[in-house]
């Protein structure tokens, strides 16, 4: 008899958590004909200001415009350089030539497997004595949901004069120390994505900053470049002032449904944050005799968007687990500066430990509703397989 895959996110076992009221909210959007920029929009922007300890919060159509929109409205473009690990999706590094800007790779740590600042120090250094671009900006990404090393990189970014974006696709809900990485960074940006910890049922993102003229400037780009409240002191536009286009703008409106969603989700995250520390605990428990697990920094909470162990026999490990109805993925098997659009961007001092790790890599399921049981049949798994192969 065929085993069922085990869900490697299993999105539905949340969805009839749940229950009515999600359906409640959805159709509640459905019958208002408020489909985009609808009531529920500011409320979950109110929500994510609370929950992510910030003054301002921005909803957009997706991560990579949550990253793209800051760049833009600190007016970054060609000559201008921003630092960022090549261990990471696409998006990351996407932003930068979307606005004609260049991405510089940075390797990572060995252990959390996010930015290194002392290679960061030497990559900016690097860049600055060559004279070709201008440094402008960092990205450091809260990888696989845990915060990247934000007081060491803010001292950077503060010392050179550089903008500090926190790229939590992955992490949104991780704290240092208790704070959350807007404490440390000029924005924090998040992706809705559906596997995300905090996932809608399509595309969305969110922008969090602490400057209110930046906001507007966000709001404004958000829609086509329209004037906001401080374009219009001291002049009459008696319209909508979406019909006075202040700037060269994009359309980065996030749906109504997707925020209803979330805001349903929101009642749950932080219980669902806890039981994915759990799971991760329960992981550690039983493998780390026996294959590298996780290590997260001193003083920081995990929202666990993947868990992932390193080993040196990936391929026969996926085989033998695929065999047991267990799946697994690997993030990121090609680092960006080996991917065609990304290969002629500078790189300084290489990126080693960003090669090393991704040969190495595999990631387990990982969900808030990862019964124990289910859980334990993985971790047999696993130890069965390194006890026969070595």
């Amino acid at each position: 008899m065929t085993r069922r895959m085990i869900p490697f996110i299993d999105l539905q076992a949340q969805r009839q958590r749940l229950g009515q009221p999600l359906e409640d909210a959805i159709l509640k959007v459905v019958r208002s004909g408020a489909y985009v920029m609808g009531p529920e929009i500011a409320q979950l922007e109110a929500e994510l200001c609370a929950f992510g300890q910030a003054p301002h919060a921005l909803s957009c159509a997706s991560g990579t415009d949550a990253l793209v929109l800051p760049l833009m409205a600190w007016g970054i473009g060609p000559g201008d350089a921003v630092f960022c690990p090549a261990f990471t999706f696409a998006a990351t590094a996407e932003a930068m030539p979307l606005v004609g800007a260049s991405p510089v790779f940075v390797d990572i740590l060995p252990d959390t497997y996010n930015l290194d600042p002392a290679r960061l120090e030497a990559a900016i250094q690097a860049v600055k004595l060559e004279g070709k671009l201008v440094p402008k900006a960092i990205i450091a990404v809260d990888l696989f949901g845990q915060p990247a090393d934000y007081p060491a990189i803010f001292e950077i970014a503060q010392r050179h004069g550089l903008k500090l974006i926190a790229d939590s696709a992955q992490g949104f809900g991780c704290t240092l120390n208790g704070q959350h990485p807007i404490h440390w960074a000029d924005v924090t940006t998040t992706s809705f994505f559906p596997a995300k910890p905090l996932g809608c049922y399509g595309d969305g993102g969110a922008i969090l900053s602490k400057d209110a003229r930046f906001h507007d400037l966000l709001v404004s780009l958000r829609v086509h470049g329209q004037a906001v409240k401080s374009d219009l002191e001291g002049q009459t536009f008696d319209h909508d002032p979406k019909y006075m286009n202040m700037r060269v703008g994009t359309n980065s409106r996030m749906d109504t449904v997707q925020a209803a969603v979330l805001l349903q989700k929101l009642t749950i995250f932080a219980d669902e944050i806890a039981a994915r520390n759990e799971v991760a605990k329960r992981y550690a428990e039983g493998l780390s005799d026996v294959v590298a697990t996780p290590t997260v920094i001193d003083g920081g909470l995990s929202v666990w968007a993947q868990y992932t162990i390193e080993t040196d026999d990936r391929d026969g490990l996926a085989a033998a687990l695929r065999e047991q109805a267990i799946p697994t993925a690997v993030y990121y098997p090609l680092p960006l500066h080996r991917q065609p659009p990304y290969a002629g961007y500078p790189q300084p001092g290489g990126l080693p430990v960003t090669e090393a790790k991704a040969g190495r890599v595999i990631s387990l399921p990982m969900h808030a509703y990862l019964a124990p049981d289910v859980q334990d049949r993985i971790i047999a798994a696993i130890r069965n397989h390194v006890k026969r192969n070595g």
